[in-house]
Formats: C-alpha cells, structure tokens, sequence
C-alpha cells in the first residue's frame, strides 16, 4: 500500500469465523464474499486459516489445504496478502476456536465507506469508537423483547 491508498482507506474490520471439527468447510461463502469484492464494497486486505488441534496447539494452514468442497475459484483470496494479518494475530484468533475446529481470519478494508471516512479525515475528525452487535445477541434480544410484551 502507498501513502495514497493509505489516505483513501476505508474502515478496516476483521472478522473471525470457526468451521466445526465435523464439518468441513464448502467454500459456499466464498462466493458471495467475491461478490462484495466485485461490487467494490469491500476489499479483502488478508485472508488467514488455523487449526486448533485437540491439544490446544495451533496450525496455520494456506487455503489450498482448508479442505473446500467442490469448485470454488480460490485465486482472489489465495492473493489476499498485505502483511498486516501475522503469526500473532492468527493465534489470537486461534484461542477463540474450539478444539478441532479451523478458522478462517478476514481482514478487509470497508470500500463503501472510503469517502465517507476520507472526507471526516480531511475535516480533522477521528473514529474514537467502533463495534459491532453479534447477530446472535440481536435475535436474543429480540426474543427477550417478544417474550415480554
């Protein structure tokens, strides 16, 4: 990356997900993933994968050996390589894996936002706090408020 794309850069998320020991991963999410990257909502900076072996130890893997069923075109996201996921990151990423199960770690650059956050740059103003809700928690959420009315 040049000082210019740093300056026209987009939020930068990261997201952790965790395939089942007993299940192995499809590559159906893929798609829809290379869509968004397509569409220019998003740009895939990093795309890592872990093994939380039954003993704890972890195993980074390439994407080649993630196990992907079926005919998923591997090329854009095997490139996905900034240097700003390391070694570290992909153990942090690791503890939070059940034993057996792999991950895959996504660090992607919010496109859609890239003017948005430019223009507040450039007016001296600064992101001070993100997050995100679990979509898990917003359906318990709702269920709480379901069951109270």
């Amino acid at each position: 990356m040049n000082e210019t794309d740093i300056e026209e850069l987009g939020p930068i998320d990261y997201l952790v997900v965790e395939f089942p020991a007993d299940r192995q991963p499809d590559g159906s999410a893929l798609p829809l993933l290379r869509d968004l990257v397509e569409r220019d909502i998003i740009r895939v900076l990093d795309l890592g994968f872990v093994r939380k072996q039954q003993d704890g130890s972890l195993v980074g893997l390439e994407i080649s050996e993630v196990g992907l069923e079926g005919e998923v075109d591997i090329t854009l996201f095997a490139e996905a390589t900034s240097g700003l996921l390391d070694r570290n990151d992909l153990a942090e990423a690791g503890e939070a894996l059940e034993p057996g199960a792999s991950g895959a770690v996504v660090v992607y650059e919010n496109r859609w936002a890239a003017p948005f956050a430019v223009a507040l740059r450039r007016s001296g103003a600064q992101l001070v706090a993100s997050g995100r809700i679990p979509t898990q928690s917003l359906l318990g959420a709702l269920d709480a408020l379901e069951t109270a009315r």
